[in-house]
């Protein structure tokens, strides 16, 4: 049997690759410390699930419009429009089972085979697959550590040119908690322009930022509202992780296009979930910022932790819910040491080097789970590295 050549660079996800040898080793009778999967560990706001349960009572679990029902897409537009300072009309929002359609169909409608996508690296596998399935030639770009893991400029300014079709953002960041500063936003806008390219911003963890910062959309500066595809969803702000519910905002003419997709591909999204979306954009958001406090807390412990554990130092991420210490003193591998971890410290956390070239030299931590099994996955951690 021979088969299509555009899934032959395709892997699986390294979360889930470590979440199954992980559980498997449970199942072995190992009690592990899981700190691979990006989940928040909250259960779903208690009013957003019963505004789907309700939905589900009363019988919404029909078809809907491809691109979502009109109720939810005017309150995404709205809710959207007023949290990054611009307008957007509803037919510009395209509703989807999680945030990956909006990730992909865009990419699909945007990149022709040959041309050059440039994305972060260290940077969520998804970006790179997509990529290739669509025929495109990926072109990462470092983050920088000594640059709180945003763009290499020089790297960026070498690579980008008129051959680069799309550009993709993400801030804050998976795997580094990073936040593309103003000044880094503009330069890579500034380019954008120059070579005409289009940005896809991935905004999913916009709302989880600490210190009294904010995530800036490039959407947000001159000119780039009508190039820009901002992706963003439910999963993380709302502990909505199994809901599946994502969305894109773009221009309209791509939106028509990408609704196409989803037509022939996806149908529709469940009409429960997206009742379930329109009470979590209207209902009370008190709640996101105390989990945002909870994580800030969780945090600082993890690493002041990982700071006090030799061969390893930890930057402060600035948003979402990962940290991405450098472990090169040690003298591994990264996926020797996550290996070493799971194996020995019954701690399951990710290499960085599952999420590009330049990851290689740190490691993934998520700290979506209580400060206690923190503090224990640390000292585990210790302990592995002090034998």
């Amino acid at each position: 049997m021979t088969y299509a050549q555009r899934t032959d660079h395709l892997n699986p996800e390294g979360a889930y690759q470590v979440l199954a040898r992980a559980q498997q080793m449970e199942a072995e009778g190992n009690e592990i410390i899981h700190l691979e999967i990006g989940q928040p560990d909250f259960e779903t706001f208690s009013n957003v699930s019963l505004a789907g349960i309700r939905a589900i009572a009363a019988g919404r679990t029909r078809y809907t419009p491809p691109a979502g029902t009109p109720s939810l897409r005017e309150i995404i537009a709205e809710d959207s429009g007023r949290r990054r300072g611009l307008q957007f009309q509803p037919d510009e929002v395209v509703v989807s089972p999680g945030a990956k359609p909006n990730l992909f169909f865009p990419t699909l409608a945007l990149v022709e085979p040959g041309d050059e996508v440039i994305y972060p690296d260290p940077g969520f596998p998804t970006y790179e697959a997509m990529i290739r399935v669509a025929g495109g030639v990926p072109v990462p770009v470092p983050l920088l550590e000594e640059k709180d893991f945003s763009f290499d400029l020089e790297a960026f300014d070498r690579l980008v040119s008129t051959r680069t079709r799309l550009i993709i953002l993400n801030s804050p960041s998976n795997p580094t908690g990073g936040v593309i500063p103003p000044a880094d936003l503009e330069h890579i806008a500034d380019q954008a322009q120059r070579y005409d390219c289009w940005v896809m911003s991935d905004e999913i963890y916009a709302r989880i930022v600490y210190d009294g910062l904010k995530a800036p959309s490039i959407a947000s500066l001159p000119g780039m509202q009508a190039r820009t595809v901002i992706v963003d969803g439910f999963s993380k702000t709302y502990a909505m992780t199994g809901w599946r519910l994502g969305y894109g905002i773009m221009p309209r003419e791509l939106a028509q296009r990408v609704g196409l997709l989803l037509t022939h591909s996806i149908g529709s999204t469940a009409q429960f979930t997206q009742d379930a979306g329109v009470e979590a954009l209207t209902g009370p958001q008190e709640q996101v910022d105390g989990v945002v406090e909870e994580y800030q807390r969780r945090r600082d412990v993890i690493v002041a932790g990982l700071n006090a554990i030799p061969g390893i130092r930890c930057q402060k991420p600035q948003g979402a819910f990962y940290v991405f210490p450098n472990i090169q003193a040690t003298g591994m591998t990264s996926s020797e040491l996550a290996n070493l971890i799971l194996e020995q410290g019954k701690v399951a956390l990710l290499p960085g080097s599952s999420f590009g070239k330049y990851g290689e030299g740190y490691l993934r931590l998520s700290y979506a789970t209580s400060i206690e099994n923190i503090r224990r996955g640390l000292e585990r951690i210790q302990s592995v590295l002090g034998k």
